[in-house]
């Protein structure tokens, strides 16, 4: 533990701003944002080291300690401000595309047999599942799970 002392101490308070900026270039390197607000923690200490660096009571410990704390302020407080930042997509479906279906309408292609048939939308041919209908019936899509389409009779 002497080594780590003496390690912090060579350093002197700018050793919080180089972890920091460590800690901020490695944001750019790794995916995530979680790094950055370590390393915004480690720069805030390094503030105070600067001020409070000749201060008897300004030890490793006390430092280590607010650093933790301050890695937790930070990232609680980053993560409100970038849940503030989450708008609405424009294509919430954009990667289910069975969900984007639900509500939509269609003609039977092939009738439904035994709880099986198919529909045509845009340039895709779908298996749905409902009740038995005939073909050229007129179906509204009421729920998609997966590929699985559930369809029923349109009610005008």
């Amino acid at each position: 533990m002497a080594e780590f002392a003496d390690l912090v101490g060579s350093f002197g308070p700018w050793g919080w701003f180089i972890a920091g900026l460590l800690l901020l270039v490695a944001e750019l390197v790794l995916p995530g944002v979680f790094l950055m607000w370590v390393g915004i923690a480690a720069l805030i200490l390094g503030v105070f080291s600067l001020i409070l660096w000749p201060y008897p009571f300004w030890g490793w410990q006390l430092q280590a300690v607010l650093f933790a704390v301050f890695s937790v302020v930070s990232i609680l407080v980053g993560r409100k401000l970038l849940s503030r930042r989450e708008t609405a997509s424009d294509q919430p479906f954009l990667n289910q595309r069975t969900a984007s279906l639900v509500g939509r309408s269609a003609v039977l292609r092939e009738p439904i047999t035994d709880g099986r048939g198919r529909i045509h939308i845009d340039d895709t041919s779908w298996i749905v599942e409902g009740p038995d209908l005939p073909a050229g019936t007129h179906v509204k899509i009421v729920s998609a799970d997966g590929r699985n389409l559930r369809v029923e009779a349109f009610q005008n």
